[in-house]
C-alpha cells in the first residue's frame, strides 16, 4: 500500500491544470499565506463581509481556509456560539453564529489567542461555506467534504480532499 511521505503527490492525486493548485503540494505543518482575491460572505443582496485582505491557511490534503479581518465583517450581525475546539497548529477556536438565527448554529470561527506561528490570524474570522454563502472572486465556494472541516473548495484547487469517506487515515 502506498504511504504518503510529504514529498510527492499520491498516485490518486488529481493533476492541476493551468492556474490551479494541488492540495497535495500544500505543506504540513500548515502555512499561512496572504491572498488579495475578493472574498465575500453572505447573500449578495446583504453581505456580511467583503475584503481583498485575506489570509489563507494551506495544509496537505485539505482545501484552504480563508480568514477575513474582523474589521471587514459586520460583527453587529454575529454573536458567540456555544462550544470550542482545539487545533494542534493554531490553538483554541471560538465559534460565531448569526444574531438572528434562533438555533445559534456556528457559521464561523476565530482564534483569540492563536499559537505564535499563527499569530497573524488573531482578530480574523473564517466561515463555513456549507452554512453561509462564501465567494472568492465571484465564484461560489463549495464546502470541504466531512462534517467538521471548514476548507473552501473552488475551481482553483484539485484533490482529492481530506474529509471524504475513506480519507480518515490521511
Amino acid at each position: 500500500m502506498w504511504q504518503y511521505t510529504g514529498k510527492e503527490r499520491p498516485p490518486y492525486a488529481e493533476e492541476p491544470g493551468p492556474g490551479q493548485e494541488s492540495v497535495w503540494d500544500y505543506p504540513r505543518p500548515p502555512a499561512l499565506v496572504h491572498c488579495d482575491s475578493l472574498v465575500e460572505i453572505g447573500n449578495r443582496e446583504r453581505l456580511l463581509a467583503s475584503t481583498h485582505s485575506v489570509l489563507r491557511v494551506i495544509e496537505t490534503a485539505s482545501p484552504p481556509t480563508y480568514y477575513l479581518p474582523q474589521d471587514s465583517v459586520d460583527l453587529g450581525r454575529l454573536v458567540r456560539a456555544q462550544g470550542s475546539s482545539f487545533c494542534e497548529w493554531k490553538g483554541k477556536a471560538s465559534y460565531w453564529a448569526l444574531l438572528d438565527d434562533p438555533g445559534k448554529e456556528a457559521i464561523a470561527w476565530s482564534y483569540e489567542s492563536p499559537s505564535e506561528r499563527f499569530a497573524t490570524i488573531n482578530r480574523h474570522l473564517s466561515f463555513y461555506p456549507g452554512k453561509i454563502p462564501c465567494y472568492v472572486d465571484g465564484e461560489r465556494v463549495q464546502p470541504q467534504p466531512g462534517l467538521f472541516y471548514g476548507g473552501w473548495v473552488t475551481s482553483r484547487i484539485v484533490g482529492p480532499f481530506k474529509g471524504a469517506p475513506g480519507t480518515g487515515h490521511w
